[in-house]
């Protein structure tokens, strides 16, 4: 058996060892010997598109391990599928490598994409790799299906609307500090394990695929947060050309976070700002709000009354006092 040290040299090893496996399932994708694949969508639903790469020293480290690293990159991908109330189908990846990669390395990113993949319900149909005098790159080109006219759009909302997040927010900005330096952990009031909690919600992003139904039976708009809550929602707004009110105080935080939050008043900046939690935003008019919380807690979904639009423009940020917080920055800006 090669050592799990070997390098891999032949791009043709790379792509039908390791990646062409997951393409089992698809007939379209040709097991990856063709230079295309060929899809056609199910009778009655359209096609919906998502590519949104990751790139080392930007989206992760370079030494994270490849599972998690494939992982990430299908799910943020996903993310984006899961807000348009949309079910992942298929995807394509391109791989830019620095270096010929090792094999153990190459085994362990496969592992991690079929995990991915299974968990999300999409298979692989396609891509390419490089060789580049760069980091780490890849590219990711999410394919889903969603009923005919139904994709749940971004700009949307109107004036009235309440402003509905999933899940909980600022885990993984909160654990991404964390992994950078270890003097916040031994400041925060949390053990290794609740860190290491943390940690997961960065390294393994969960899109909130459970959402779908209740997005397509009640919301009016919908996005991924990717950027940071106070970024996303103000795009969400500009979209729509109205405005957004955020209450801080309403802002979900699981009970590690909450802990964190209670003794670094400032981390209700890093909650907003910090991004990478890849939760859903969504406008609900005001009249199906009991049926939608309804029908996400009937799915497993927690969700979280955290604001209003209304006629104006701009985002206004409050705290528990209702007075208006400035934010110094919005959240993640790859030119900023």
């Amino acid at each position: 058996m090669p050592a799990k040290t070997d390098v891999v040299r032949s791009e043709t090893v790379l792509v039908q060892e390791f990646l062409a496996p997951l393409s089992a399932g698809e007939p379209g994708a040709f097991g990856l010997l063709d230079d295309c694949a060929s899809m056609t969508p199910a009778p009655g639903m359209d096609l919906v598109f998502k590519t949104d790469p990751v790139v080392a020293g930007v989206h992760f480290f370079s030494h994270d391990a490849a599972a998690d690293i494939a992982w990430k990159a299908l799910a943020v991908n996903v993310s984006d599928l899961a807000a348009k109330a949309a079910t992942p189908r298929a995807y394509l990846l391109a791989m830019a490598l620095p270096s010929a990669p090792e094999r153990g390395w190459m085994q362990d990113f496969a592992a991690g994409l079929l995990e991915a993949q299974t968990a999300f319900g999409c298979t692989l149909i396609g891509g390419d790799t490089d060789k580049v005098n760069g980091p780490l790159s890849i590219s990711i080109t999410v394919i889903g299906e969603v009923p005919t006219g139904r994709m749940v759009r971004r700009g949307t909302s109107r004036a009235g609307d309440l402003i509905f997040v999933s899940g909980t927010i600022g885990d993984s900005a909160m654990g991404l500090v964390g992994l950078q330096s270890n003097i916040p952990r031994k400041l925060w009031p949390i053990s290794k394990a609740e860190h290491q909690r943390l940690a997961a919600r960065y390294y393994r992003p969960q899109p909130c695929l459970a959402l779908r139904p209740a997005l397509l039976a009640h919301a009016r708009a919908a996005m991924d947060i990717s950027d940071g809550l106070a970024k996303d929602l103000e795009r969400m707004a500009s979209a729509s050309g109205i405005a957004a009110t955020l209450n801080a105080a309403r802002v979900p935080l699981s009970a590690i976070a909450a802990k964190v939050a209670a003794s670094a008043p400032d981390w209700l900046t890093g909650v907003l700002v910090g991004g990478d939690d890849y939760e859903i935003l969504c406008a609900i008019p005001p009249e199906r709000a009991d049926a939608f919380k309804h029908d996400a807690a009937s799915s497993g979904v927690q969700v979280t009354l955290i604001g209003t639009f209304s006629t104006g423009a701009g985002l206004t940020v409050l705290d528990a006092n209702g007075a208006p917080v400035e934010l110094q920055r919005k959240g993640w800006d790859h030119f900023a």
